[in-house]
């Protein structure tokens, strides 16, 4: 035992003279640039892209920046995509296997790039990863073997040489390493067979961006992009397979990390996997549309058919950015109370589908339908040649595209978002279009058609960008006196006349919402002549950091045409529906509000309706306070002012009503019987709900003052 112990310690001492002598010879790491600097010291730059000095972070305009180290990056997009540079090292002596570092922005070879020269000749070199809209501004480790340079000098320079979408590049952490990063897989795929109806897809918030083709029995039948989860995920998306039930699916992706677990994780489930308070998250709107997963922007094809509201939407399945635009589907038969579909719409070999309307064939004028089942025809753009297309259902349930796709070919490579609808005094279909002509000039052209299947131009109008609406109104609710109006996403809009082919100004281009992240409206076609109104939604930019959704809608707007001293104005007011939603109510009684009186502080509840009609009296303004957002009406000016907007809102008759409705991430503010409307995406501060009403300089007269509690829409009606 004495002669193993001894034995045993030498081999031991021998072992630890080794790993010494190895510790001891290994070549440490050199950091060579890691960007922390608030100037890019010896390092020579060309251009305005790079700026000044290394960027602390994101640039103003640019989506969220991750992945760097530090606080500072190299970030070319220094006054946006159209600026240019490069940024030159110092020469260096190669005196490790690998230079390693972090990359990211535009996937442009040769353009918005990191080289290595030797010999004043490009050796190796790296892009980030992203070249179409979407994508995600988040920095990969890359590396490259220089093993073959050893001893040879050497320069890096960074590039941006790109103009337009991702004309930019990222790069930080720079390191001269003897240490091979992990391997990143690339073309990884599984298989699985579709025994269930749906595909669960783990997805995490800010991850890298990784493109997954679906394959089933060989073919492929859904692409996307998709931050896909390497660990635990923050949720999950969905693609339903039914369709493919029994066939062997083949997911497959570009890369993935070493030690990923995205495909492993992937599982078949007749069920979502979504949380247990789904439609109650933390930052989900309550009274407010959004979808249960994923990302939301412009609300498509607003129909009633078959008893029902029918309301398509932009729709991201498989994360909360822009991107892999779909078309998504809810149904409600009170405006309100809202239940998601199945995809309406997926991408196709025209491309991802785009904003786009929804009409009721009542005739059959398609032939895609019958007279006793009228078809709902869906007018969309595809994206890849900016064409339009049509798909049609009879159920209002299932959509079948046309199978001679495009109706319409490309006008310009800026043409999309095709409202359509019937003019009954010409018999006739019209869609407004709107297309990008050279020279950054905006038009709306005008087309007509017999069956909705073959469109000719005749006319076109300048000014208007994005998502027109073209519609009628009845001034002052007088049905003999009909007005049209052309809308365009930022909501303004014209008061003319159309005649089915040519729209006639009779304004000004006017302002019409003046609040904040309202885009992309769209009013609802086929309502019932009984109902008599013209409902709108809009796009609602609202924040949800953190949660599985992204974006929600505006509440239905009941919208007419007003004559005001300024002449024909829009007003848009929430539609009676709402009321539903009532749980109780506080009152404030009718009468004097003295100066700095606050009589009002907590209503019961974080979901509110209030209303508040008032005569300013002799006070100089009149303060109302929700949930710690301050709302101040100014008497001298007629002004409204909330969140440093300031809206002009003049007295009805020597009266002012107001109206504020308050979700979980934004408050919607109507004043001047709505004829001043201020959407305000906002996420109040914990701990400050309740109202507060005072009066400033005098008193004013309260006429009435109601703060109704809502319930959630989700709820179980």
């Amino acid at each position: 035992m004495k002669i193993l112990r001894q034995i045993t310690s030498s081999a031991l001492c021998l072992l630890s003279i080794l790993l010494s002598s190895s510790a001891q010879t290994a070549e440490p790491d050199v950091l060579y640039a890691d960007f922390e600097a608030k100037t890019y010291g010896d390092w020579s730059v060309t251009g305005h892209a790079f700026g000044d000095g290394p960027a602390a972070g994101t640039l103003a305009g640019q989506m969220a920046v991750s992945g760097h180290k530090g606080e500072r990056l190299v970030n070319s997009f220094n006054g946006g995509d159209d600026a240019v540079g490069s940024l030159t090292s110092p020469v260096f002596k190669i005196e490790r296997k690998y230079i390693s570092f972090l990359i990211g922005g535009g996937g442009f070879e040769g353009k918005t790039c990191m080289n290595l020269l030797v010999d004043d000749k490009v050796v190796r070199t790296a892009t980030g990863t992203n070249t179409q809209p979407g994508g995600s501004e988040l920095l990969e480790t890359a590396q490259w073997d220089v093993t073959e340079f050893a001893g040879k000098s050497a320069h890096l320079q960074i590039v941006d040489n790109a103009t337009g979408g991702w004309g930019h590049v990222l790069v930080d952490q720079i390191v001269f390493t003897e240490t091979r990063a992990p391997l990143m897989q690339t073309r990884a795929s599984r298989e699985l067979v579709a025994t269930k109806r749906l595909l669960l897809l783990p997805v995490k918030n800010g991850a890298p961006m990784r493109e997954v083709k679906v394959l089933a029995d060989g073919k492929s039948f859904r692409e996307f992009s998709i931050e896909a989860a390497d660990d635990a995920p923050d949720w999950w998306a969905v693609l339903d397979v039914s369709a493919q039930h029994d066939q062997t699916l083949k997911i497959a992706v570009d890369k993935l990390s070493g030690d990923s677990k995205f495909l492993s994780s992937v599982e078949l489930s007749d069920a979502p996997k979504d949380p247990s308070n789904l439609y109650h998250e933390p930052l989900r709107p309550q009274f407010h549309f959004s979808p249960a997963r994923g990302w939301n922007n412009d609300p498509n094809g607003l129909v009633y058919f078959n008893g029902e509201y029918h309301m398509f939407f932009q729709l991201n399945p498989y994360g909360t950015k822009w991107g892999n635009m779909h078309w998504g589907h809810a149904i409600s038969k009170d405006l309100i109370h809202w239940q998601e579909q199945s995809v309406a719409l997926y991408p196709d070999t025209f491309g991802t589908m785009f904003s786009g309307s929804t009409v009721v064939d009542w005739k059959n004028a398609s032939g895609l339908g019958t007279v006793e089942k009228p078809p709902l025809v869906l007018v969309y753009t595809a994206d890849r040649k900016s064409v339009q297309c049509i798909a049609s259902s009879i159920d209002g349930r299932t959509f079948t595209k046309y199978d001679r796709n495009p109706v319409v070919d490309m006008i310009t490579g800026g043409n999309r978002d095709p409202k359509v609808f019937w003019h009954e005094p010409t018999k006739q279909w019209v869609m407004a279009l709107y297309v990008g002509l050279p020279h950054d000039r905006n038009t709306v052209h005008i087309l007509n058609s017999p069956n909705l299947k073959d469109w000719k131009v005749v006319s076109q109008i300048d000014g208007f960008f994005e998502c027109p609406d073209l519609f009628p109104l009845a001034v002052d609710g007088d049905a003999k006196n009909i007005k049209w109006i052309l809308t365009a996403a930022n909501s303004d809009y014209m008061v003319g006349q159309f005649d089915g082919k040519t729209f006639t100004a009779e304004t000004a281009k006017l302002k019409g919402i003046l609040g904040r992240g309202f885009y992309a409206a769209q009013t609802f076609g086929d309502i019932p002549a009984s109902d008599g109104r013209r409902i709108m939604i809009g796009w609602f930019q609202t924040p949800s950091p953190g949660m599985s959704f992204n974006q929600s809608m505006t509440v239905p707007l009941n919208i007419k045409l007003l004559t005001t001293p300024d002449g024909p104005r829009i007003s848009y007011l929430p539609v009676k529906e709402l009321e539903s939603l009532r749980s109780n109510t506080a009152q404030l009684p009718a009468g004097k509000l003295q100066s700095d009186a606050e009589p009002l502080k907590d209503p019961g509840g974080p979901l509110l309706d209030v209303r508040l009609e008032f005569e300013p009296g002799d006070a100089t303004s009149l303060e109302l306070t929700v949930h710690g957002v301050l709302i101040r009406y100014d008497v001298r000016d007629k002004q409204l002012t909330v969140d440093n907007i300031k809206a002009p809102s003049p007295l009805i008759g020597g009266k002012q009503r107001l109206i504020v409705l308050a979700d979980r991430n934004s408050m919607e503010i109507f004043a001047s019987d709505g004829v001043t409307y201020v959407p305000l995406p906002i996420i109040t501060k914990a701990g400050e709900n309740g109202v507060s009403l005072a009066a400033k300089g005098g008193a004013a007269t309260i006429n009435s003052c109601a703060i109704h509690v809502l319930k959630s829409s989700w709820d179980k009606q």
